[in-house]
């Protein structure tokens, strides 16, 4: 029978991990929230101000559209590159460097002068962002692997809360900064900093062995062949599902906003309304990987909520305005799509490093497939001249996401299905 991630023994093929000290696992706890903290605060933050933003380096709504799909490629080019450099220096190490990366490129793409210089400094954030983006779940699995959905939803509800923070507060304290949109920006950089602390005194430790390459046993006990990720239908169910939540999500954070602002509400309300959206996923976010562990398949929690999302695109189409805040509800309520993909993704491999594998892949892959949505929207929307088609897409591409989410939420694990297809 499949392992789901429920279990405490370890799996045939991996070394134990000692035990860590006490401080060492508090220290650990503290740097994933303060990372998942700042895992959204570059994007969501640039979405609350992007007309501001737009004004002030002369940008075209197909250039808007372009920065707004900078996030998902980085996620997929630098991503991929995660479990190979957990494997030379440590998950740790990695995570740490990639908050220092996160706080120089927040305090540089403001001041940095003209687009390219923005998109550059922007990209620096954002390869810190996919490496520990790529890693949670692999720290999650190797230091809580009896806590996956506990641990799941407590970084899933600090990355919530983080998102949401950064769209409320973003355009105010904008404000109370003198009003330019470059210190609004900035200032997320403090947060960041404050995510590398944590992991300073975890960098150099040697009681958790490095992240080795996935090995997978025989019933016999022999070594079998590595694990091929790509031989498992499971994993590519998952790498489309995640890409097509990654899609909704970045087109939302980038574009939500602005949908308001066009439809009448104030630019502070507009923030407000993105903030409501992001800020559903806090409690959600916690609850939805605890329900998910308890469950054989998390396929109806993947189409309950693929409705929500649909609902709320129907209301966003017909009445943006009116019904803004029940609009917001239903679209952050959707959004929770992305703790459920980490989750899962714990879920389908039996050990830390097919955990690392799969997460690299189906988060790189995902956010690939997720590239072209958000910059679709903008040429739409200059193009058409209204919201009226990005919506249209938006909705439509919720019903494929419902499809794979539900093939990717099957209690099997990846490892099963690669050394099945081996055989065949």
């Amino acid at each position: 029978m499949p392992s789901t991630g429920r279990g405490t023994s370890t799996p045939p093929g991996t070394r134990a991990v000692p035990p860590a000290r006490a401080w060492a696992t508090r220290l650990v706890v503290v740097g994933i929230v303060l990372s998942a903290l700042n895992l959204r605060p570059a994007i969501t933050s640039l979405g609350a101000l992007l007309e501001e933003v737009r004004d002030g380096l002369g940008m075209s709504g197909s250039v808007a559209g372009l920065l707004t799909s900078v996030p998902p490629l980085c996620f997929a080019v630098f991503g991929v590159t995660a479990p190979r450099l957990a494997r030379r220096f440590g998950p740790a190490a990695v995570v740490c460097a990639g908050m220092a990366a996160i706080t120089a490129g927040l305090l540089i793409r403001p001041y940095a002068g003209g687009t390219a210089g923005f998109l550059a400094a922007s990209a620096l954030a954002l390869m810190g962002i996919a490496v520990s983006n790529v890693l949670m779940p692999v720290i999650v699995k190797r230091w809580f692997p009896d806590r996956v959905g506990s641990m799941t939803g407590l970084y899933s509800m600090a990355l919530a809360l983080g998102t949401s923070v950064a769209a409320a507060v973003t355009v105010p304290m904008t404000g109370a900064l003198g009003g330019g949109w470059q210190p609004g920006l900035a200032v997320w950089a403090a947060l960041a900093a404050a995510a590398v602390l944590p992991w300073l005194p975890l960098v150099r430790r040697r009681d958790e062995p490095p992240v080795q390459e996935p090995v997978r046993t025989t019933p016999d006990g022999r070594e079998a062949h590595p694990l091929r990720i790509t031989r498992s239908r499971t994993a590519w169910a998952l790498a489309v599902f995640f890409g097509l939540q990654a899609t909704a999500a970045y087109i939302t954070m980038g574009w939500m906003a602005q949908i308001f602002r066009d439809s009448g509400v104030p630019a502070g309300t507009a923030g407000l309304l993105l903030a409501v959206t992001m800020v559903m996923g806090v409690p959600l976010a916690f609850v939805i990987p605890r329900l998910a562990t308890r469950l054989p398949h998390q396929g109806p929690i993947v189409l309950a909520l693929g409705v929500c999302g649909l609902a709320g695109y129907a209301g966003l189409y017909l009445a943006p305005a009116a019904g803004a805040w029940a609009w917001a509800v239903l679209l952050g309520i959707a959004n929770c799509a992305f703790p459920l993909a980490l989750t899962m993704v714990g879920m389908r491999a039996r050990t830390g490093a097919g955990v690392a594998q799969l997460s690299a892949f189906a988060q790189s892959t995902g956010y690939l497939i997720s590239i072209p949505g958000p910059l679709l929207v903008g040429v739409l929307y200059q193009h058409s001249g209204g919201w009226g088609l990005p919506i249209a897409l938006m909705a439509g591409l919720m019903v494929p996401q419902m499809v794979v989410g539900f093939v990717a939420g099957r209690d099997r694990t990846v490892e099963d299905e690669a050394g099945e297809a081996q055989r065949q």
